[in-house]
């Protein structure tokens, strides 16, 4: 589907961006943001979460669905965790130094922050709080962020605690909890797959601008998309930014094939039946699934041929089906759409059919399970999604798969999830402290890759990269460093002091990684002395990556230390010009038949010789003027 058709459709979809703050504590405790190997848990413990009333007396639909039945959660705790997140202590008061990063990004979308601070508590017992709920806290709204050929608003800018890390079913870690984040939700302005992943860059690159945490889970995407005739569907967990244009493409293909299924369903008058058991039917089944265990069925009229019918890749409409089945404990569905199959045999899908009374347009469904109970609850959140489908797109939260489809995760929440947080005094934002953050926000990326060109003469490619990188920081440094030289050295060399500086950080250091050098060990005192070496013309630029290397496997060593043992260490005026004498009387014949011409030549058996210990320019030049020399 072509961009414009889209709009055509009525796609309306919005961005939910939550990013983890680079703090050095938790929002509501001192413990620290570091993440730990789960294999170094001090002790684990447990809890039960269930559902509760709002103050309106109201339960979340979304809680009520994650509570059904009694889960116990096992958390792992360690040594930088702490009461408050165990739900043992009552919350410390609201991270200052997250409050400023969060106020800092609203002031960059242009957002309108709020005079007074509240913390709420939104209600979550899908075991990734211990308390059973979130504490988040509003600070601005009304926004705005511009894009290539239209303007988004943004609604809403919140801070907020991060959840618990999954590390299996029921299981999580309490390391990332805690950690702040914020919650930037966008106005559904976007109109195009091809949008939204303009408006999450150019986001994305707001918040690289601020001082937040880089890498894999740092960041994540939901995302709110309906269609005309549709309904919002939130899809959850869209970490890679290359997906959020295929994960918005291929939700308008299900809500699309979901409505054409319903336009059939309801000239069928579709209808749906009650759960029967069917245990008997299957008590000689070769069906490895079914056997030994209770086995309940339903009929669902004028769904025949429906239920295979696919509406999006690998899933079908039998998929929607299974999802809610699979959230009341039973494995999946089988479907008489797809059977015989699995082991069940086609006299016993002839029997299933003729005992639930079914007709030529009707199916069957079937679940299994060792509870009755539970086959039941099964049948039961078919028997509802079956019904949604004849009436056409549910709204519900849907969790992203990797191939950009998603998959059924509980319904939309409501308002009843949200209620005060009485253990957090609320926080007067003074004007004053807006006006010192307005006057000091951030160099935004695309600026800062300008003025990477202007000043040091990089390249596009490399100015991008050093100024996106996590490692810009340490390159202003360096430049810094060579600044506090700058009488000495001149503005060329300045360039490619800046050249080196940038290449050597995304393009050295990924090289040391790939050969598996524990180049986290490197501290900034050692990169900032390899090129202080450089710079002073203590070592040559081709020295770098092996005294790197050398600094990051032995740590205590000064890097004056590792170049010396290493051999790296530049040869004297003197040293060097004989060098270049004796390759030049070595080769004196040669040099007299080409001229200057052999400068190329013989610069490569020099530098054999200097062993990256002298400047490939100084080379070159003390070469040149030694053979004009011995031609005159």
């Amino acid at each position: 589907m072509k961009e414009h058709e889209y709009q055509k459709i009525g796609l309306k979809a919005g961005l939910e961006i939550h990013q983890q703050l680079n703090t050095k504590t938790k929002l509501f405790c001192s413990s620290t943001t570091e993440l730990r190997d789960t294999k170094n848990a001090l002790y684990d413990f447990h809890r039960y979460l269930r559902p509760s009333k709002s103050e309106m007396g109201e339960i979340d639909p979304a809680a009520l669905e994650e509570g059904a039945g009694t889960r116990r959660f096992t958390y792992k705790a360690y040594s930088n965790t702490c009461l408050v997140e165990n739900d043992d202590e009552p919350p410390m008061e609201l991270n200052l130094e997250a409050l400023k990063i969060a106020l800092q990004i609203a002031l960059l979308l242009h957002m309108q922050t709020f005079d007074e601070i509240h913390t709420m508590r939104k209600l979550v017992i899908d075991g990734s709080t211990t308390s059973g709920f979130q504490r988040t806290a509003l600070l601005a709204s009304d926004g705005h962020v511009s894009l290539s050929n239209a303007t988004v608003r943004v609604d809403t800018l919140s801070i907020e605690e991060e959840a618990a890390q999954i590390v299996t079913k029921d299981v999580y870690s309490l390391d990332r909890l805690g950690i702040p984040l914020v919650e930037i939700g966008t106005a559904p302005d976007i109109t195009s797959p091809k949008m939204a992943k303009e408006l999450a860059l150019t986001i994305g690159t707001i918040l690289r601008a601020c001082n937040v945490k880089r890498g894999i889970g740092t960041i994540r995407q939901d995302i709110n998309i309906s269609i005309s005739g549709g309904a919002r569907v939130e899809i959850k967990g869209v970490q890679a930014l290359e997906l959020i244009e295929e994960i918005v493409r291929l939700e308008v293909v299900r809500q699309m094939n979901l409505l054409k299924v319903k336009e059939e369903l309801q000239h069928r008058q579709a209808d749906v039946g009650r759960p029967m058991e069917v245990t008997s039917l299957f008590s000689r089944t070769n069906s490895k699934i079914l056997q030994k265990q209770h086995v309940w069925g339903v009929l669902l009229h004028g769904f025949a041929g429906l239920l295979g019918r696919e509406i999006q890749p690998g899933r079908r409409l039998g998929s929607e089906l299974a999802d809610r089945a699979k959230k009341r404990g039973v494995a999946g569905i089988f479907h008489t759409d797809e059977l015989p199959q699995y082991g069940i045999s086609q006299h016993e899908v002839d029997e299933l059919i003729t005992f639930l009374g079914a007709g030529t347009d009707d199916a069957a469904v079937i679940v299994a399970h060792d509870h009755a109970k539970t086959c039941l609850e099964a049948l039961y959140a078919v028997i509802e999604r079956a019904r949604e489908a004849a009436i056409g797109v549910p709204e519900e939260t849907r969790r992203a798969l990797q191939n950009g489809c998603s998959e059924y995760m509980r319904p939309l929440p409501g308002a009843a999830r949200m209620y005060p947080e009485t253990d957090v005094s609320p926080i007067v934002v003074a004007k004053q402290l807006i006006a010192t953050l307005e006057q000091h926000l951030p160099e935004q990326l695309n600026d800062k890759t300008r003025r990477y060109k202007s000043d040091y003469l990089l390249n596009d490619e490399l100015a991008r990269r050093i100024a996106w990188s996590e490692n810009s920081e340490l390159f202003e440094d360096i430049m810094a460093l060579w600044r506090s030289y700058e009488g000495s050295i001149s503005k060329d060399q300045g360039k490619d002091i800046a050249t080196l500086a940038a290449k050597t950080l995304e393009g050295t250091f990924a090289e040391l990684k790939r050969d598996h050098v524990p180049i986290e060990r490197l501290m900034r005192e050692h990169i900032l002395d390899v090129f202080r070496l450089v710079i002073t013309k203590s070592i040559s630029k081709e020295g770098i990556p092996a005294v790197l290397r050398e600094l990051a496997q032995c740590p205590t060593k000064t890097a004056s230390e590792a170049a010396e043992e290493l051999g790296f260490v530049m040869l004297s005026a003197d040293e060097l010009e004989k060098i270049i004498d004796d390759v030049v009387r070595s080769r004196l014949d040669f040099v007299k038949a080409k001229g200057s011409a052999a400068v190329g030549p013989l610069m490569g058996l020099v530098m054999k010789q200097a062993r990256g210990k002298a400047d490939g320019r100084l080379v070159n030049e003390m070469l040149q003027a030694r053979i004009l020399s011995m031609l005159e």
